[in-house]
C-alpha cells in the first residue's frame, strides 16, 4: 500500500455492535445514523447472547493475538488495547493482505479462548495512516483505552514504538 505507514484495525466481540447501533454504524465506509428498527431486528437474529471478553482475559487475549500476530506475519505493532466488548491494534503496513492479518488475530484469540462458541463480530473496520501525524494520533487514541482502564499505555512486551519507523 503505496504511503501508507500502518493501519488501525478494529474488531468487535460478537453481538456488540449491530447494525442500527445508536453510536452510528457503518455500511460499505459509509457512516450512517442510527435505526432502531434495524439493531432490534438484528438482535432478535443473534444465535448467542452477545460476547464480551471478562476483564481479567484482557491482558491474556493480546498476548495471544500479538504473538501470534508478530510470530506468524512477523509484524511490528505499535499499540494496542483489548476492552470488554473490542479490540484496537495499531500494525505497521506490510505485503500481507488486511484480511490475512485479522484472520490471524482473530483466530489466535478463538483458538486461546476455545469458548465453544462465536466470540467475534463479522469484519473490522481499518483507518489508515499516511503520515507521522495520524499515525502518532491512532497511537495516543488506542493507548488511552488502556490508561482509561488502569493499565500502562503499552501493556504488552512485543509492543514498539512508532518513533522506530
Amino acid at each position: 500500500m503505496a504511503g501508507v505507514l500502518a493501519i488501525m484495525v478494529t474488531m468487535t466481540t460478537y453481538g456488540t455492535w449491530l447494525r442500527g447501533d445508536a453510536r452510528g454504524w457503518v455500511d460499505k465506509g459509509i457512516v450512517l445514523p442510527p435505526d432502531p428498527d434495524l439493531e432490534t431486528a438484528d438482535r432478535e437474529r443473534l444465535k448467542h447472547p452477545p460476547f464480551r471478553f471478562r476483564r481479567e482475559d484482557w491482558h491474556r487475549v493480546g498476548c495471544w493475538l500479538g504473538e501470534s500476530v508478530r510470530g506468524r506475519l512477523n509484524l511490528t505493532i505499535y499499540a494496542m488495547t483489548v476492552q470488554a466488548w473490542h479490540v484496537h491494534v495499531v500494525v505497521r503496513v506490510s505485503s500481507y493482505p488486511l484480511g490475512r492479518v485479522v484472520k490471524c488475530a482473530k483466530d489466535a484469540v478463538r483458538w486461546g479462548l476455545r469458548a465453544g462458541r462465536p466470540i467475534w463480530g463479522g469484519g473490522y473496520d481499518k483507518r489508515f495512516c499516511y503520515d507521522l501525524e495520524s499515525l502518532q494520533t491512532r497511537v495516543a487514541y488506542v493507548e488511552q483505552h488502556n490508561l482509561d482502564a488502569g493499565c500502562p499505555a503499552k501493556p504488552w512486551a512485543f509492543v514498539e514504538t512508532w518513533e522506530s519507523l
